[in-house]
């Protein structure tokens, strides 16, 4: 299943197999200068992708968080393992703080590769 975001894509990128993510889980590639998480929601049968850059504390590790769903809509969500801030998996809005946000990337799957859509 897609993620959609407002964005303008110019370019689908071919960031891994789908078996290098695990379920539930996430995993990190890198394009360009930028680690992009992966997030492989299987147990909603979705898969999104944000930045890895935790903006709290400036770490890389967004793709080591645990994900879940909160609120009423069971909206996706990421923690960050080291200090909690939630983020939506669709808008990248921190959910339990209002200091920062994460960007969020378009993300399909097809023929079990994974693609990720960039600007």
């Amino acid at each position: 299943m897609e993620a959609e975001v407002s964005t303008t894509i110019t370019n689908w990128f071919l960031a891994c197999a789908a078996s290098d993510v695990p379920e539930n889980g996430g995993a990190c590639v890198k394009y360009k200068d930028d680690q992009i998480a992966i997030f492989n929601f299987s147990r909603r049968k979705e898969w999104y992708a944000t930045q890895n850059l935790c903006p709290h504390k400036q770490q890389m590790v967004l793709s080591r968080g645990m994900i879940g769903s909160t609120g009423d809509v069971l909206e996706p969500k990421v923690a960050c393992p080291f200090h909690k801030k939630t983020f939506s998996l669709i808008t990248g809005e921190c959910l339990n703080a209002e200091e920062c946000s994460i960007k969020t990337y378009p993300i399909k799957v097809q023929d079990g590769r994974v693609y990720i859509g960039v600007e």
